[in-house]
């Protein structure tokens, strides 16, 4: 009888161990989850005060440009016209391929990339990775438009930059020509009919 209280104690000494065990590691994870929490909010603020930050030069940019009329985007970005083309209507949209010639700046004017230095682009609509402010911008340009885009870094490069010329977190100033679009079964057909060899032996055949 001695012996079966003795086994009963240790056997609820040891339950009681277990419970207070885990209820010390279920504790013991609070303060991580604060932790994480008050590390998220700091993340969001931070974000907040670099892109007010960043929206208040591009501010004083405008203003030193009163001739020039900016307009802004719903997308976040602000750019005006050097060429506008008023007879067209339609503007790029997915399943077209757009060709294009741009330079980057930053906003005191100075030339990051030059037009000749970047060459000739072109881009698959909404099908390729390309800047986000670039990628909403030409879907507003018409044929034959040069536009010239004011992006925040987040529009832009963000964080990283492009690990070459543009720094972490840099506004730009994008200035793009939209040479032409049209459909990507049209853009296949022309590359074909640039590159058939018979219709060049079709017109040597002519001379």
């Amino acid at each position: 009888m001695r012996n079966l209280k003795k086994t009963v104690a240790i056997a609820v000494l040891l339950l009681l161990t277990a419970i207070t065990s885990c209820q010390s590691k279920q504790e013991a994870r609070k303060p991580i989850s604060h932790a994480s929490g008050t590390f998220m909010k700091q993340s969001v603020n931070r974000n907040k005060k670099l892109i007010a930050g960043e929206e208040a030069e591009i501010a004083r940019v405008i203003r030193q440009n009163k001739k020039i009329k900016f307009i802004a985007s719903s997308k976040g970005f602000w750019y005006s016209y050097a060429t506008v083309n008023v007879e067209d209507t339609l503007t790029p949209k997915k399943g077209d391929v757009a060709l294009f010639d741009y330079e980057v700046k930053d906003l005191k004017g100075h030339v990051i990339y030059s037009k000749s230095e970047l060459g000739p682009q072109t881009y698959f609509v909404d099908k390729q990775n390309i800047m986000t402010g670039l990628r909403e911008g030409i879907k507003l340009m018409h044929r034959k438009e040069k536009v010239n885009f004011l992006f925040t870094s987040h529009m832009g490069y963000g964080y990283h930059g492009d690990n070459k010329k543009i720094g972490t977190n840099k506004p730009l100033l994008c200035i793009v020509t939209l040479r032409d679009f049209m459909s990507e079964a049209n853009y296949d057909q022309k590359m074909k009919a640039d590159t058939n060899p018979v219709s060049q032996t079709q017109n040597d055949s002519l001379n």
